[in-house]
């Protein structure tokens, strides 16, 4: 976190938090309770960046932004982390630019969704680099994406190889993976205490 929201929080330690104005969809965007009630997109880079610098779990698996004294808890239209490639398509990179160091494992979902579980936390891959992705997936006998999916699809867990790191590729039904990753989608305030 930022050395002035860390500040912050020394300062003003009990500032009540707020549920329901910040929501991470399925595609890395921050999207904001607008002034009718509806939500749009933060495009503000500065303010992105502010947040992805800020965006943390407390022990309930609930994810927030910690925006100087105040947690904003975050709704989350899946998982809590966005994965993407890298620039140069070497790696990957989460919705907050950070570069996931360990690859624990891969998830597909009854809905066709690849998930990767790293130290970061769960994440779904962005749609729209999901087919150059499982082009550097790989079997340990050289099995190409498409046969594994179709094995995982079945129920089966299968080994796999994704940018030479070896994990499993294990079934998943998307209504388990809050509970089996335990993280909350919809963070709701304390009985009695307000939305803000």
């Amino acid at each position: 976190m930022d050395e002035t929201v860390l500040r912050a929080m020394q300062q003003w330690p009990n500032v009540p938090a707020v549920y329901g104005w910040l929501t991470l969809d399925r595609r890395g965007n921050w999207l904001i309770k607008s002034r009718s009630g509806g939500f749009e997109r933060v495009t503000n880079a500065t303010m992105i960046e502010f947040i992805g610098r800020n965006y943390a779990h407390d022990d309930s698996g609930r994810w927030y932004f910690q925006n100087g004294p105040q947690q904003v808890f975050v709704s989350l239209e899946y998982t809590p982390w966005i994965y993407r490639l890298n620039d140069t398509a070497t790696g990957l990179l989460s919705h907050a630019d950070v570069a996931p160091k360990e690859y624990r494992g891969l998830f597909l979902d009854d809905t066709g969704a690849l998930l990767l579980q790293t130290e970061q936390g769960v994440g779904v891959f962005l749609d729209r680099d999901l087919s150059a992705i499982l082009a550097r997936v790989t079997g340990p006998n050289g099995e190409n994406a498409d046969a594994l999916l179709d094995s995982a699809a079945r129920g089966d867990e299968m080994r796999c190889r994704l940018f030479e790191r070896a994990l499993a590729l294990v079934p998943v039904r998307a209504a388990d993976v809050p509970s089996r990753f335990r993280f909350m989608q919809h963070p709701t305030p304390p009985a009695g205490q307000p939305d803000c």
